[in-house]
């Protein structure tokens, strides 16, 4: 019998509190605006799909984010409802629903979507889970 490397050794419990802490400091690090940390989140294997929007890797997610972000005409912040975590060994899925809402400066104007989704973690070589596919659609009312 081969022996785990400790790394895979956690309990899911403990997983899914790290996955569930990583979720929320992603969402605060969105909601301050701080785009040099906001591709923290993201595996650099990244595939995204989003309804109606063409497939996004690392590179793409995280430069709409980032413009996002910097946009100084609309302000956007997320929150996030988590309602289940499923822990496979070195792989995680989260089923959520993040709630987006944009205001616009000029004209006024805010906007909120609601985004069911399902995240895909992988735990990386330093311990860190990180999404390596979503994804997620605009939920229609």
């Amino acid at each position: 019998m081969v022996a785990a490397p400790a790394i895979y050794a956690q309990s899911s419990s403990a997983a899914e509190a790290e996955i569930r802490q990583a979720l929320e400091s992603w969402t605060a690090t969105f909601n301050s605006g701080d785009s040099g940390k906001v591709c923290d989140l993201f595996a650099s294997d990244l595939i995204a799909n989003y309804q109606g929007q063409p497939e996004r890797n690392y590179e793409g997610v995280c430069k709409l984010l980032r413009s996002s972000l910097q946009n100084t005409e609309r302000k956007f912040q997320y929150s996030l409802q988590m309602n289940e975590i499923l822990v496979f060994g070195d792989i995680a899925i989260v089923r959520l629903v993040w709630t987006l809402r944009v205001e616009q400066k000029n004209p006024p104007l805010t906007k909120v979507a609601v985004e069911p989704g399902l995240d895909v973690f992988r735990r990386q070589a330093d311990g860190s889970w990180k999404i390596i596919r979503y994804m997620s659609y605009e939920q229609k009312s």
